[in-house]
């Protein structure tokens, strides 16, 4: 596993997990909520769910015996989350699991006392859902893959591979607002690469085409699209948009890469789901989210589609392809 939790607290979890008044009696059967933004069928939310239960199933839980699993999906529609949030706390299930800042931020929303783990986040401390990662201080807890700190490096990777780029196109959904912290790495970023930028508002899928017209406008040559479950969603329209007017782009996960978009730099894709259940497992045997630090990633990946390089007429420079991770022909 390529998470690191914050050292400091180690000794006193270790001490604190062995005494644990309020664990969970024999026999009871636990309710879990899992809150996820995308439909059911959709192939990220299998797999998640997958590793979950497995998760859960190597730490001796079986759904139908010991724990019970409430779901609900948003089917993409980030909307409903608040909604579907609401309904697992009338429910009063004793944990929430979930995952994207607009679903985080809509379970915390919905409940302060109900424990919430986090399967993924991108800047937990930024948004406000925890005090630290050493210390999360309230009822969320969690794992995060800090993709907002990494905007900056993925736009200066982009400079490398558009080396004449003179102004970027960046993509982005307001309900997962950016930190000041991230606002200002892209400002010292695009001023240290002689750039200019603007971000574009995409609150609806309908506003794709108006995006990507004002692109074209301002003769952007460059895109960076800004992490969030809507935009991961959306992914395999928005890499069509950016084949069909033959624009270098970079994401936050490989998951657009793998749909044909150009290249990814971000946290390695890690069975955050399998150790989500540890949370789970942690939460139910009496430890508090408060206590339980929250782990981060040790390693990164930069993976390149060169297929779509090709389809754009891009040659990615020799030493970015020496420094990928996984290269798609």
């Amino acid at each position: 596993m390529h998470y690191k939790v914050i050292a400091f607290f180690v000794v006193s979890f270790a001490f604190t997990s062995f005494h644990v008044p309020d664990a969970q009696q024999p026999g009871k059967v636990s309710r879990i909520g899992c809150l996820l933004p995308n439909a059911s069928s959709d192939p990220i939310t299998q797999s998640r769910l997958e590793g979950f239960r497995k998760g859960l199933r190597d730490l001796g839980y079986n759904e139908g015996k010991n724990i019970a699993i409430e779901y609900r999906f948003a089917g993409g529609k980030l909307d409903q989350l608040p909604r579907l949030a609401e309904e697992l706390v009338h429910l009063k299930v004793d944990v929430i699991v979930t995952g994207g800042n607009e679903a985080i931020r809509a379970s915390k929303k919905a409940t302060s006392t109900i424990p919430i783990v986090m399967a993924f986040s991108g800047d937990p401390v930024g948004t406000g859902f925890v005090a630290s990662l050493a210390r999360p201080g309230g009822n969320i807890t969690g794992l995060t893959s800090i993709s907002q700190e990494l905007v900056g490096k993925r736009f200066e990777i982009l400079k490398e591979v558009v080396p004449q780029v003179s102004h970027v196109a960046m993509l982005w959904n307001p309900e997962n607002p950016l930190p000041g912290s991230t606002a200002k790495e892209i400002e010292d970023t695009a001023k240290t690469l002689r750039v200019t930028y603007r971000i574009l508002e995409v609150r609806e899928p309908s506003d794709f085409e108006s995006a990507f017209s004002t692109i074209r406008k301002e003769g952007a040559r460059a895109l960076v699209v800004l992490p969030g479950g809507f935009m991961t969603t959306h992914r395999k329209r928005i890499v069509e948009l950016t084949a069909k007017n033959r624009i270098p782009a970079v994401y936050g996960n490989s998951r657009f890469v793998e749909a044909g978009g150009l290249m990814s730099y971000g946290a390695a894709r890690l069975e955050d789901f399998p150790r989500a259940a540890y949370y789970v497992d942690r939460i139910l045997k009496g430890s508090k989210p408060a206590d339980l630090p929250v782990e981060q990633p040790t390693k990164f990946e930069l993976v390149i589609n060169l297929k779509t390089a090709k389809q754009i007429g891009l040659t990615i420079p020799p030493n970015v392809l020496a420094r990928a991770d996984k290269i798609i022909k």
